[in-house]
């Protein structure tokens, strides 16, 4: 992976503009960004290999899916045995309704960010994920009342 200090001014701006909009055809990034069209495809494939740019996705509105409820969950967990913290994450990473999940100092060991279509889903997730674990001493679920801001556009520094 690239450190942020090896990226110049170019790699920047098409990064700023991507994060935004990825499918900018790469003709228009050359003009905003004053390089031609050539340069922006190297500069973008050496950013995708470098592991700078992870992903071109689409993001979905989760309520248009009928996934209409968000819960931010805190997990505590009793064993932080390598092995057992592993097979948590694993967890956490084939549940197709956890969007998001950080491992954490404080007083929780987890956190995530969870979608659902019911508060019954939620039961029956929490049944899976969290009762059916001998290592989740508790949980504390938030439901979101409102999407206030989502996305995951970083703020670029251009120093």
């Amino acid at each position: 992976m690239r450190k942020s200090a090896d990226l110049d001014e170019f790699d920047l701006a098409i990064l700023d503009l991507l994060q935004k909009d990825s499918t900018v055809p790469q003709r228009k990034i050359g003009e905003l960004v004053n390089l031609s069209a050539p340069a922006v495809q190297r500069r973008i494939k050496r950013l995708q290999e470098s592991g700078v740019i992870q992903a071109n996705i689409a993001v979905i509105d989760p309520a248009a899916m009928g996934l209409p409820i968000t819960i931010i969950v805190e997990v505590h967990i009793a064993n932080e045995r390598y092995d057992l913290i592993n097979a948590i994450k694993r967890s956490f990473l084939e549940a197709p309704e956890v969007q998001q999940c950080y491992q954490v100092t404080g007083e929780a060991d987890f956190v995530l960010v969870v979608v659902v279509a019911s508060m019954s889903d939620y039961e029956a997730l929490t049944r899976r994920l969290f009762y059916d674990n001998p290592n989740v001493t508790k949980f504390k679920s938030l439901v979101a009342m409102d999407r206030v801001k989502i996305g995951l556009s970083l703020p670029l520094r251009r120093d």
